[in-house]
């Protein structure tokens, strides 16, 4: 079983996985993710956990440039910054579209790169969300899942308009078209939560690229994910993505909310794992134990 560790100060731990995947279709993946959860006596600790999920766009093997320079930016100035989470998540994201803008910039074949980003950072019992474009962030709390982003995408802001209803948006073509990435100007005006969303024991937390949302509902993730460990529960959802037709990039995170453990506080370590099958190309798990 995956298993995080409690942040000082929290009546709970975290513990989570995060796996991604070429697909079915595309060639490489250009998808990005991160989970970093804190030993307690480690100097970051008083940040609290994050997660994030990076969804690139660009030319030839670019976009995949643009998501892991903003998973890295993002993590190193979050936790670079004592501040409080909003704050430091907005300082984050707008280093990593200044990073991803510059070096787009410097390098030809690189030139209007972008990438999704969505992060949650949980602490002191409660979670804030960061987000820009239509990577997604749920809660499972029982079984029903809530999505706590809003997707920055044409059809998504003409419905939330009033222009279509939402069975028109999805029957129309145009869907992902994007109204905001990192990285793709100068500056951009991320979703940062000014208040955190208190969190209960039991609840779960979601991560996602559009390569698993369009495919895998939300009853399906409620259906999945409160009864098994993350590793499991991600496993399943990409192989149910999979099963979908995988015509994108796929990558999703699990983070279950759980009381701490009495006694002895365990070790903290990530570890990334390649596995790789008979003739496939390989997917990225990345488990928090």
């Amino acid at each position: 079983m995956a298993t995080g560790r409690e942040a000082p100060g929290d009546a709970f731990r975290v513990v989570g996985a995060m796996q991604t995947d070429v697909g079915c279709v595309r060639s490489h993946n250009e998808d990005s993710v991160a989970f970093v959860a804190p030993a307690v006596d480690a100097p970051e600790a008083r940040s609290g956990y994050l997660a994030i999920v990076a969804d690139g766009m660009g030319g030839h093997a670019a976009g995949e440039v643009a998501s892991a320079l903003a998973t890295e930016v993002v993590r190193r100035v979050f936790y670079s910054l004592d501040v409080d989470p909003p704050r430091a998540l907005k300082a984050a994201f707008e280093a990593a579209n200044r990073a991803i803008f510059e070096q787009s910039a410097r390098q030809p074949e690189c030139k209007g790169m972008g990438t999704t980003c969505t992060a949650v950072v949980i602490r002191s019992g409660r979670l804030w969300l960061g987000h820009v474009g239509d990577s997604r962030a749920y809660l499972i709390r029982g079984h029903e899942t809530t999505q706590l982003s809003d997707d920055q995408t044409l059809h998504a802001q003409l419905v939330r308009d009033g222009v279509m209803t939402q069975e028109e948006a999805e029957r129309s073509p145009g869907g992902n078209v994007i109204l905001q990435a990192v990285g793709t100007r100068k500056e951009i005006a991320p979703t940062i939560w000014s208040e955190g969303l208190p969190l209960e024991i039991g609840d779960a937390i979601v991560l996602c690229s559009d390569g698993l949302s369009n495919l895998v509902s939300e009853a399906e993730l409620a259906a999945v994910v409160p009864d098994r460990a993350p590793q499991e529960s991600c496993r399943l959802l990409v192989g149910a993505a999979l099963a979908a037709g995988g015509h994108d990039n796929i990558s999703v995170g699990v983070f279950q909310i759980v009381a701490p453990p009495s006694g002895v506080r365990d070790q903290a370590a990530t570890q990334k794992i390649s596995v790789l099958a008979d003739g496939a190309p390989p997917t990225r798990v990345v488990v928090v134990r």
